[in-house]
């Protein structure tokens, strides 16, 4: 798939990091009163403090998109780049349903769907380029921490 000629790596990464972008607006718009939200909610001992998911999600929303380009850039094709948006598009979802709507069951069943497109994810990048999988690892395995923690969460809640 080619999303910019070849001849403009730096637009694609452009691309790469503007469609990370959005996904990560989109969660910020309904987490605007998260961090209240998230201290009233009965939690596990072992919750982190709100103020830590800015930072762990900037860095991880960095990774994801220079894993995307370097995928593109190893000549990723239309399914491994769409399941690149995919995972996105459950990505920006959960928000919304989490702190939005307040469904934790439901957030719990996407987060489930969105664990298992970035395991599918991390595979097809790795067959393309090993860094462009590695750099999804930290990924998956936050999504598992809060996957635990949102099962938590709708169970105490």
């Amino acid at each position: 798939m080619t999303l910019v000629s070849e001849r403009h790596p730096v637009r694609a990464l452009g691309l790469f990091a503007g469609a990370v972008l959005v996904t990560a607006v989109v969660g910020s718009l309904f987490s605007v009163s998260a961090g209240s939200t998230y201290a009233m909610l009965e939690q596990p001992a072992w919750a982190p403090p709100g103020w830590l998911f800015g930072p762990v999600w900037t860095t991880l929303y960095v990774m994801i998109a220079a894993a995307g380009w370097l995928a593109w850039r190893s000549g990723a094709g239309r399914r491994e780049l769409t399941l690149f948006g995919a995972q996105l598009v459950l990505n920006a979802a959960w928000t919304p349903l989490f702190f939005g709507l307040g469904w934790f069951w439901p957030a719990f069943a996407e987060i489930l769907v969105l664990w298992l497109s970035i395991a599918a994810l991390i595979v097809v990048f790795w067959r393309r380029n090993k860094a462009a999988g590695l750099l999804l690892v930290p990924y998956l395995a936050w999504v598992s921490f809060a996957a635990a923690l949102n099962l938590s969460i709708a169970v105490l809640n």
